[in-house]
Order: C-alpha cells, then sequence, then structure tokens
C-alpha cells in the first residue's frame, strides 16, 4: 500500500500469513527457489545452509560450516546456491539438490547479501555500493552506489531482485529500499515498522532476510 513520500515513494505492508521459523537461527539470506526455501545464517561456530519447510519450520537438510566463517546472504543460480561470508572474503558454492561443496571463489572486502537477474550476481557489502558479478569467474562486471536525494544510503544488507528491481534491507532500520538496478536510485521503499515487537529487538536481532516465489508472487 503506496503513501506519498517527499523523495521516493513509500509503501506499508499488511500481513498475509505467518510461519514458524527456528529462533536460533541468525537469519543473513532467504531465497524461494522451486517451491522450497532457503536460508543462511550467520554467526561464528553457528552458520550454515538450511532447506527449511515453509509451513512447519523444520530444517530439512543443512551444511554447517566451519566456525572460521561467519556465513551470510545466499542466492540460488541454475543448480546451485551461492553463499558469502562476512570478513573472510570466500563465497562458498554448493549443489542445489545434495549441498555438496563444488567450490568456493575469494573477494575483497566483506560480503553481506546476494541475489541475482537473469545472468548476474548481485552482492552488497553494507556499504551503498552495490556490486554485479560474473556468476562464472564471480568477477564484478559494473557497480552502483544506491542513494535517494539525500545522497548515498548505506548499511544495504540482504537483497532480492523482484521484477526488474533490487529489493534491500537496510541494517539496524525497519525499511526495505527499491533499488533501480541501472542507476543505483531509491525508487521506492517499504515501511515495516510495527513487524518486529520491541521485546524481540534484543541486541542484533533486526529485520533481515527477503524471498519472493516467483510462482505464487508471494513476498517473505
Amino acid at each position: 500500500r503506496a503513501r506519498r513520500g517527499a523523495l521516493a515513494r513509500q509503501y506499508t505492508y499488511r500481513v498475509l500469513n505467518t510461519f514458524p521459523h527456528d529462533p536460533e537461527a541468525f537469519t543473513q539470506g532467504l531465497v524461494v527457489n522451486a517451491g522450497r526455501l532457503y536460508e543462511g545464517t550467520g554467526l561464528f561456530g553457528g552458520s550454515s545452509l538450511r532447506r527449511v519447510d515453509l509451513e512447519s519450520g523444520a530444517v530439512q537438510q543443512s551444511v554447517e560450516i566451519d566456525a572460521e566463517f561467519f556465513g551470510e546472504g545466499v542466492c540460488q543460480f541454475g543448480n546451485t546456491i551461492y553463499q558469502l561470508t562476512w570478513k573472510n572474503g570466500v563465497c562458498f558454492i554448493y549443489d542445489i539438490d545434495t549441498f555438496a561443496p563444488m567450490g568456493s571463489f575469494m573477494y575483497a572486502g566483506e560480503g553481506w547479501g546476494i541475489t541475482r537477474d537473469d545472468s548476474q550476481l548481485i552482492m552488497s557489502n553494507g556499504t551503498a555500493t552495490i556490486r554485479f558479478r560474473d556468476p562464472a569467474t564471480f568477477e564484478v562486471t559494473r557497480e552502483i552506489e544506491v542513494h535517494d536525494d539525500a545522497g548515498p544510503v548505506q548499511r544495504l544488507n540482504e537483497l532480492e531482485y523482484i521484477d526488474g528491481r533490487v529489493y534491500a534491507n537496510v541494517w539496524l532500520t525497519d525499511f526495505i529500499v527499491v533499488i533501480d538496478p541501472e542507476t543505483g536510485e531509491i525508487v521506492s521503499r517499504i515501511d515495516l515498522t510495527g513487524l518486529l515487537p520491541v521485546e524481540d529487538r534484543e541486541g542484533a536481532n533486526v529485520l533481515n532476510g527477503i524471498a519472493y516465489d516467483f510462482d505464487t508472487d508471494r513476498l517473505f
């Protein structure tokens, strides 16, 4: 639901359904593919890649990451899952069905969120910069600076690509920004104030994780 804003179009939200979720999972990335929910979790010693049953919240399949790594965003591309790490500069690659390791890529800087369009990976690093990468080599093909009328917008976190736009959680806020991937301009915002209760906001507990189900037109 849209309301007028001075800078970009502003949206509120309506909850259509809720589903159980492991409260110990430090959610860093969400993906829905072919009706399956994939989740990347973080924390040193607690990071994993999981396939989760949406209706029950049960973990159906998982692989843990070594304790030296802090898992971050995940995305599906073809028959693989990519999973970033926060400060290790490593992107892990898994078979989407078996979670068998299929190699890794190295990158400079931090890893936060990752999504993809039809041909490229799209990655955030906690700044206002979003980089586009070749899925076969992980090389940067181009980058944009995300901005509104007031300037660069920092702390871009989990990403999702929907209908030609990049959706991004802004860490430590209740906002998702919707970004033009060609120009970096924020074209709209989703204000999720009230979705996360105050009593659930201890420590690093904030809104994070966006997943879009193309088959059913559902946004998680």
